[in-house]
């Protein structure tokens, strides 16, 4: 009798057990699954615009301490970090939060909207276009996704003055947890004047970089920060993971998924370290009848590939389905990605826990049947 049969008769004989083990496991890892799923979604709500973005790198003002909403540079400041050596062009970015109705006001459809600001066919734009297009002339914007109330063809009026027609939607290019409108740098700073008409100009956030082509961007970066006084340069990446809020949002989800693959370790460990040492006796007499160890191990092997297979696929496609269907407003999904790494550290776990009853099965001496008595 070969491991794979040995292994499939003793789950017919004993499928209450093992449905209810993957019962379990298809629920911790719905549970692990989807707190990924939100960790990216949260993530997305607060630096999609940066993460998305076209742009290889940042540069705010020194004072800013990683914040693009309170950065503030000098407006020569985009001709100096465009002189520096690699970077092939630089342009303005302005970012502020601004009250907004969509279509038609009214006191009841206003709403916070962000507008991004950049400099049109230049850095600073978004890179995840699903409906429509980038805007091409001022007064035109890509809204940040459809989720947040806007679609192409629609009008957003500024409560303090100026209208917006969406001609682009896309995907996670939210900034700061508020729908984001990308829009040409002229009409950001046309609704900063009408919110401040005191304002005797309006100067840059920062500035967004593109590097020559092969050129390394936080080699690039250092070199802006050495030329450029007054200002901290960041590759994209740097600019998206250093933004506040976003370290201890993915330290919290940090540890809860940390928690949770020690459960899931330790309930397929333990079940199966448990299983094992219950039918010692008959391991032992399959022993004693010439069973290698390596047939018994193999057996075990074999459930505990079918248990966390399919308890997997089960998670998975469960918390897909929920994601799909849900309407919370946060942008969740899952990437292959995350698939990939849940599987695998899945794969880690069931290692782990095939070798501690694999050490089990090794210490069993064919002897000991003649005493124990056991049966099949």
């Amino acid at each position: 009798m070969g491991p794979i049969n040995l292994a499939l008769r003793e789950m017919r004989r004993r499928a209450g057990r093992f449905v209810i083990l993957v019962g379990a496991v298809t629920v911790l890892v719905f549970f692990l699954l989807f707190q990924q799923a939100l960790l990216g979604g949260l993530v997305s709500e607060f630096v999609g615009a940066l993460r998305n973005n076209d742009a290889d790198g940042f540069v705010y003002g020194e004072l800013a301490r990683d914040n693009l909403q309170a950065s503030v540079v000098a407006p020569d400041t985009v001709a100096a970090v465009g002189a520096v050596d690699g970077v092939r062009q630089a342009g303005p970015v302005g970012v502020g939060t601004f009250t907004a109705s969509v279509s038609a006001p009214a006191p009841d459809d206003r709403r916070d909207v962000t507008l991004f600001g950049y400099e049109l066919g230049g850095p600073g734009g978004p890179d995840n276009v699903t409906d429509g297009r980038l805007p091409q002339a001022p007064g035109e914007a890509l809204a940040s996704d459809a989720g947040a109330g806007f679609a192409v063809g629609d009008t957003v009026e500024l409560a303090d003055g100026g209208t917006i027609s969406i001609v682009g939607v896309g995907d996670e290019l939210s900034f700061s947890v508020t729908p984001t409108l990308f829009v040409s740098f002229d009409t950001y700073a046309q609704a900063r004047t009408a919110q401040n008409p005191d304002a005797s100009m309006v100067p840059p956030s920062a500035v967004a970089v593109w590097v020559d082509q092969g050129a390394d961007p936080a080699a690039v970066m250092a070199a802006i920060d050495a030329a450029v006084p007054g200002v901290d340069a960041l590759t994209r990446t740097q600019a998206a993971d250093e933004a506040p809020g976003v370290a201890s949002v993915q330290q919290s989800f940090s540890v809860i998924l940390l928690l949770g693959w020690l459960t899931v370790g330790t309930v397929i460990g333990f079940f199966f370290l448990i299983l094992t040492t219950q039918k010692l006796p008959q391991l032992t007499l399959l022993r004693a009848m010439g069973v290698h160890t390596a047939e018994l191990a193999g057996a075990v092997a074999t459930q505990i590939v079918i248990v966390v297979a399919a308890g997997f696929a089960l998670g998975a496609l469960g918390t897909t389905q929920a994601l799909s269907g849900g309407s919370s407003g946060l942008n969740a999904s899952l990437s292959g990605g995350d698939l990939g790494s849940a599987a695998a550290i899945l794969g880690v776990l069931a290692a782990i826990a095939l070798a501690v009853s694999a050490w089990r099965i090794r210490g069993l001496d064919p002897v000991d049947a003649v005493d124990q008595g056991a049966d099949l």
